[in-house]
This record gives structure tokens, C-alpha cells and sequence, in this order.
């Protein structure tokens, strides 16, 4: 073979290397591992679509209804994308060193990297459809506290004492309502921990990890409730929600330090009654099914307060005025929900069950809220759903999605780490500003007040 010829067959050789088979077989397995998931994911959010259409009360299949169905795949599509790109990395680093499996070459990753953007596109699209749900909830404030008669000194002429009614405070509503702003962004995994670990991890090979022991934060949530006399009405869809009951088993929460502790003291001792909705019972968190009736009632109640410009400082012209709308309002709401909670409206009434076994891991109710409304005895307080907290899985893929997007375009550990933190404090921050924002608008408690 002349030299020509040899030049001629290495050119050959470099430009057009040499078939691996086997790696054509494994990206025809993950292709065929991914079609096969993405198919089946359409049946869970078929599922959760029509829990959604249930829980908004709409009778007809629209367009509404189809984009819901592409969010809820979106996020389940996005899982898959996870799955099998965790599942194949996995397969390359650990079989590799010990197994002849072949790694793939930088121009054969194109179907990894793929995977890892589209899976980054769709978990973006869930985060913000889940960020949009928290920051546009239903909620208010149940306030049972009552106005209390305290003697006065002078006597009416018949020799009897003279009453006053003392005005109700308002800065327990003010308290709960700042715990709730503190709440929202609270995470099972502490965002500046998962940066570290993952650093850790990948620049010194750390094989071990551990968990952090945080306290129940939201159990407080709901005593913090029960000693303020608040209740909490949270409807994230149109007729489902969550309701904390907090209503104080010795009737009043505006009092003295002496008298508190004395209060306090009796439920430890069991001396008075239990906390829970329902007598001799200590539930106190459910999931609500609400009918169509209530449902149209306290629409047209909060009618009357939405949309009011309020004033940006005390002294505003017309603060006064508004001030007192804004009363009125208020107090018609926590009238009305108060009384559906005394079951004082027949046609608004409920009842207390719990969930069946299939209802629960279907996370869809299977009786529709036709006469009464539902309220589901709720032991995980999955009122947390709401929040960050209850939307864990879907944070810790975006963040993980996050991550690997910044290092396959920079290929830099460290950089990724410090954007992702950086991206973390930036949708903690607003979503305490619109959480605020909606509470204001939401609950009609001043926001001059909260912190």
C-alpha cells in the first residue's frame, strides 16, 4: 500500500470512527424506557386533571380544562425526563469502572443533554404554575373573639353598675398573619445546606449525607391559631381547600398574661374541652369539598371589599372612610364563614368524614359536595401544600435542573452552586412580596401592619 493510500484510510478512520453498537443499543433502550413512561404519566395526570375540574366545580370539558391537563404533564413529563437521565448517569458511573460498558463520546451526550433541557423547560413550567397557585389563594382570618362587658364605676340611677363592651383586638389577626408571610417559603430542605452538600459532593466525593432535624413548624402554625382564637380558610381551587380550626376552647384570647397562663394550664391538665372542630375530639386541620351555594355566597361578600385602592399612609385623605369599608367588610365575612362553621345554614351545611384509602392516594374526591359541603378529617395537615413546604419534590427537581443547566453551560461546580442559591433567595423574595400583596387583598388585614 502506498503512502497516498495509507493517508487516505487514517483520514478515513478519524473522520468516521468506528460504530459502538452496544451504545446504539443502550440509547435505543433509554428512547424506548422514555416513550414508554411518557405514556403511562398520561393516565396520573388525566387523574389530576379531573380532580382539578371537580375541585373548581366546572360541569363541561374546555379549553381551561386541556391547559391544566398540559401543566399537570408538563410536571409528570418532567419526572420522566429525571428518571431516566438519573437512571442512566447512575448506570455510566457506577458500571463503567467495573463492567465493559462503554462511556459515550461528547458528540453521542447530545441525547443526555437533551433530556436534562427539556426536562428543565417543563419542571419550570410546574414551578411557576405552583408558585402562581400559592400566590393567588383564597384565604381569611375566622376571628371567634367576641367583645367582652367590663363594669364601669359610675351608677345608673336605678343603683345598678354600668356596662361597657370592650372593642375586640385586632393584633391577634395581625399576629397570624405574619406567621403565615413566615411560613410560605419554609422548606423540608434548607436551601443553603442543599448547596453546600451538592458542592461538597461533587468536589470532594463525599458519599454520605444526612438529615436536618427542623421543627414542625406548622403544627405551631395551627396552636399558634388555637391560643390567638383564629381560625384559617385556605381555598387554593374553587371549592376545595383547607380549614385550620382555631377556635379557643375557653371562648376569649383578649386577656391578661395571669389569665392565659391559667388557661393554658387547664388544657394541660385536661380540665376543659378538646381543640378539635368536632366535640371531644382534638382534629383540628382539614380538607374542605365546598358546595356550589357557599361557594357563590362568599364570592358575592368579598365582591364588596375587592378592588378598593387603600391608602398608603395614615393620614391619606379618605383614609377614614375607607377604613371603615373595609371594617364593614370584614366584618361580614367573618360573620357569614363563622356561622357556616356553627352550621348555622341549613343550605350551606356540612358534615366531617374521613378520606377512603383510594381517595388519598388519588388525591381526588370520589363524592361530589352536592347538598353539603365536606370537610375531610386532615392528619398530615396538608394545608402545607399551599406552601414551598408541600411543593418539596417539585422545588428539589427545579433546583437540581437549575443546577446542571448553569454547569453544562459553563462547566463550573462552583458557579452553578452560587446561581442556584441565587435563584432560590430570588423566588423566596417574591414570593413573600406577592404573598403579602394577596393576603392584603385577600384577608382585608392591613398590610401597614404586617412585617
Amino acid at each position: 500500500m502506498d503512502e497516498s493510500s495509507s493517508k487516505n484510510v487514517n483520514t478515513s478512520f478519524v473522520s468516521n470512527p468506528p460504530v459502538d453498537h452496544a451504545l446504539m443499543y443502550k440509547t435505543h433502550v433509554i428512547n424506548t424506557a422514555m416513550a414508554v413512561l411518557a405514556a403511562l404519566v398520561v393516565v396520573l395526570s388525566v387523574l389530576k386533571t379531573a380532580s382539578w375540574k371537580r375541585r373548581v366545580a366546572l360541569a363541561a370539558i374546555d379549553l381551561k380544562i386541556v391547559m391544566m391537563f398540559l401543566l399537570f404533564y408538563a410536571g409528570d413529563l418532567a419526572n420522566v425526563f429525571v428518571l431516566v437521565t438519573v437512571a442512566t448517569g447512575v448506570y455510566w458511573v457506577l458500571l463503567s469502572k467495573h463492567l465493559s460498558v462503554t462511556l459515550p463520546l461528547p458528540h453521542q451526550e447530545k441525547h443526555f443533554v437533551t433530556y436534562i433541557l427539556c426536562a428543565f423547560a417543563l419542571k419550570a413550567v410546574q414551578f411557576l404554575h405552583k408558585l402562581t397557585v400559592q400566590l393567588s389563594v383564597d384565604i381569611f382570618f375566622i376571628d371567634w373573639e367576641r367583645p367582652r362587658n367590663t363594669p364601669r364605676r359610675p351608677m345608673s340611677s336605678a343603683g345598678q353598675q354600668k356596662r361597657d363592651r370592650l372593642p375586640v383586638s385586632i393584633w391577634r389577626t395581625y399576629f397570624v398573619a405574619n406567621a403565615w408571610i413566615e411560613i410560605q417559603t419554609v422548606r423540608k430542605i434548607k436551601p443553603t445546606f442543599q448547596i453546600m452538600a451538592v458542592l461538597f459532593f461533587l468536589e470532594a466525593i463525599f458519599t454520605s449525607f444526612y438529615e436536618i432535624c427542623v421543627y414542625d413548624k406548622f403544627l405551631q402554625f395551627v396552636d399558634l391559631c388555637s391560643v390567638s382564637n383564629i381560625s384559617v380558610l385556605l381555598l387554593p381551587q374553587k371549592c376545595f381547600g383547607y380549614y385550620i380550626h382555631g377556635r379557643s376552647v375557653h371562648g376569649h384570647a383578649d386577656t391578661n398574661m395571669e389569665e392565659m397562663n391559667k388557661n393554658l394550664r387547664r388544657e394541660a391538665e385536661s380540665l376543659c374541652g378538646q381543640r378539635g372542630l368536632l366535640p371531644s375530639t382534638d382534629m383540628q386541620t382539614f380538607q374542605v369539598a365546598l358546595n356550589t351555594r357557599l361557594r357563590s355566597q362568599y364570592d358575592r361578600i368579598r365582591q364588596s371589599f375587592t378592588g378598593r385602592q387603600r391608602p398608603t399612609r395614615l393620614g391619606d385623605p379618605g383614609a377614614a372612610n375607607h377604613w371603615e369599608q373595609n371594617i364593614r367588610a370584614y366584618n361580614t365575612m367573618n360573620h357569614f364563614l363563622g356561622s357556616i362553621i356553627d352550621h348555622a345554614h341549613t343550605d350551606m351545611d356540612y358534615y366531617v368524614k374521613d378520606k377512603l384509602g383510594l381517595e388519598t392516594v388519588m388525591d381526588l374526591e370520589l363524592l361530589e359536595p352536592f347538598e353539603k359541603s365536606i370537610f375531610y378529617n386532615d392528619r398530615a395537615s396538608s394545608f402545607s401544600d399551599v406552601l414551598f413546604y408541600g411543593q418539596e419534590t417539585t422545588l428539589l427537581v427545579f433546583d437540581m435542573l437549575f443546577f446542571c443547566v448553569v454547569d453544562l453551560a459553563y462547566q463550573n461546580f462552583v458557579l452553578a452552586g452560587i446561581l442556584t442559591f441565587i435563584e432560590q433567595m430570588i423566588f423566596q423574595v417574591i414570593c413573600v412580596y406577592f404573598g403579602k400583596k394577596n393576603l392584603v387583598y385577600k384577608t382585608q388585614v392591613d398590610g401597614l401592619f404586617l412585617i
